[in-house]
């Protein structure tokens, strides 16, 4: 009896659900990121302040209360600490942008179904100190001292 040849390929040609490398979240993250870039292309500087300032208000009132609350005040900080940054969305979350580069951002706890909120800043923010420094700070309540934190970092970020 000739021995059969069986094929590795699976039926559908793609991927397996399971092999899928993104979680529903960061899928629709990604999404995000794509819709903005596309509808802030052809912006003027004015624009797209106001409605990346929009933008960022929508997404802020989209979330739970506690990540509500603490966007709001988040967003008050950061526009008022270094009012040349100009609010935009980053996958979908507030984000704070200095010549066209996001600088800082909010990631709401609800956004990946995750424990707590983060305030995290990108590469071009200028908080370097040294050989290591964070750049992503866990964030569970705004007290007095945090938004001191968060200013501060803002500050020396935005150079």
């Amino acid at each position: 009896m000739p021995a059969t040849k069986t094929t590795t390929k699976r039926p559908s040609g793609g991927r397996a659900k399971s092999d899928n490398v993104f979680t529903d979240e960061e899928r629709a993250a990604v999404q995000a990121t794509a819709r903005e870039r596309k509808s802030h292309g052809r912006l003027s500087p004015e624009e797209e302040r106001k409605v990346g300032e929009q933008e960022v208000r929508d997404k802020i009132a989209e979330m739970p209360t506690p990540d509500r609350e603490m966007g709001e005040r988040i967003h008050a900080l950061v526009t008022k600490t270094v009012p040349v940054l100009v609010p935009k969305t980053y996958y979908g979350m507030p984000a704070y942008a200095k010549d066209g580069k996001v600088i800082c951002f909010f990631k709401p706890a609800s956004k990946f179904k995750v424990r707590y909120a983060s305030f995290e800043f990108q590469p071009d923010a200028s908080l370097d100190d040294g050989e290591m420094w964070p750049v992503s700070f866990a964030v569970t309540k705004l007290t007095a001292g945090v938004e001191a934190r968060i200013v501060e970092l803002v500050k020396k970020a935005a150079g």
